[in-house]
């Protein structure tokens, strides 16, 4: 059982890591080339950002997770694709704020979400709680998506 507990926590760090990686090249860029382009008047305020990406990789994690336990032969696939959203999602992050290219960061984040995507749907044939895990988050990449599109037709 104790086992169990510390491939959570292994899921839940590895996915707030990425978060972390992400923020290497965000941290910089949010408090100088981001404060001086145009943004939609829906954008959030930036103390948003940080609590809901922190909650969206917890819930990455634990659905990872949950696909990892299932004992299922589709687990590794699934696992992979994960994987590549996962990597698509701090490459965002590189392209947006580190190359500050709102171009590039578009191109990435439909991959992302298309990855989103594909990874609800390989883990809804494994867990279905799994899949609906990953709900909120495609719920936010769709938001930024439009954000990030807006900010690049703006500038």
């Amino acid at each position: 059982m104790a086992n169990k507990y510390l491939y959570l926590i292994a899921f839940i760090l590895a996915c707030e890591m990425a978060g972390v990686i992400g923020s290497v090249f965000t941290s910089e860029s949010v408090s100088t080339w981001y404060l001086t382009i145009e943004k939609p008047d829906f954008n959030p305020p930036s103390w948003v950002f940080a609590p809901v990406w922190t909650t969206l990789y917890a819930l990455m994690g634990i659905s990872a997770y949950l696909v990892f336990i299932s004992g299922k032969k589709e687990s590794f696939f699934a696992l992979a694709v994960f994987g590549l959203q996962l990597f698509l999602n701090t490459l965002w992050s590189f392209a947006f704020f580190g190359l500050q290219s709102p171009f590039l960061g578009l191109i990435i984040i439909v991959l992302l979400w298309c990855a989103i995507l594909g990874t609800i749907y390989t883990f809804f044939k494994i867990s279905r709680k799994a899949a609906y895990l990953l709900v909120p988050y495609i719920l936010w990449v769709s938001f930024a998506m439009v954000l990030n599109y807006s900010i690049w037709m703006l500038n």
